[in-house]
């Protein structure tokens, strides 16, 4: 895993909940105390520790922490940059997920997100399939909508991925999880501002 997710991990942890708590997620989860260069590669076994010790330590399904980690990283501008990018409207923007893979490696080569396929299934409902090498990116691709939602100013209930039963929760293994969307109102409060032309005219 890219160390970059590792950090962003980290930097939710303490944005969240505090600088002390992620040191003791750290120190539980037997990381390196160096920290994680964002550029380099680090084993996944790593960044499945840092999940469930952080889990354990807030008490919290990994599936509603991951959720959360999806919407705080739209509060990183780059990020939201980056998603508001595919669309003028939240419509637009989920149209684009099927490129975000893509969009995403010509920026960071190394960077493995999963592989994003949506479909239309009736009028204001899409289904998102997302397909990775662990599961646990279909909660945070939600979190991520809902924020996004809100950044468009539009109404969107997210249903998140169920997990299949008699799966041990603690076990992660390649899987395809699938989230629904049902646009309920696209312009139900003023959008936040978003100017293409500052994102293009930064380095």
């Amino acid at each position: 895993m890219l160390g970059l997710i590792n950090r962003s991990i980290e930097n939710f942890l303490t944005d969240t909940h505090g600088a002390a708590l992620c040191a003791r997620v750290r120190r539980c989860a037997e990381l390196p105390s160096e920290g994680y260069e964002p550029l380099l590669q680090y084993a996944d076994a790593q960044t499945l520790r840092l999940i469930d010790t952080a889990c354990d330590a807030l008490g919290r399904e990994r599936s509603e922490l991951l959720e959360d980690l999806g919407a705080h990283l739209c509060t990183r501008e780059a990020v939201r940059r980056l998603l508001r990018y595919g669309g003028c409207d939240y419509r637009g923007f989920l149209n684009s997920l099927n490129e975000l893979h893509d969009r995403a490696r010509m920026a960071l080569p190394d960077l493995e997100l999963p592989h994003l396929h949506l479909v239309a299934t009736e009028s204001g409902q899409f289904r998102l399939r997302v397909i990775g090498d662990v599961p646990g990116w279909g909660a945070v691709l939600a979190g991520i909508l809902r924020a996004m939602a809100d950044d468009y100013g539009s109404l969107a209930l997210i249903e998140m991925p169920q997990r299949r039963a008699g799966r041990d929760p603690r076990i992660f293994e390649p899987a395809e999880e699938v989230v629904r969307i049902q646009l309920l109102d696209a312009a139900h409060a003023e959008a936040r501002q978003f100017a293409l032309a500052h994102m293009t005219g930064e380095v």
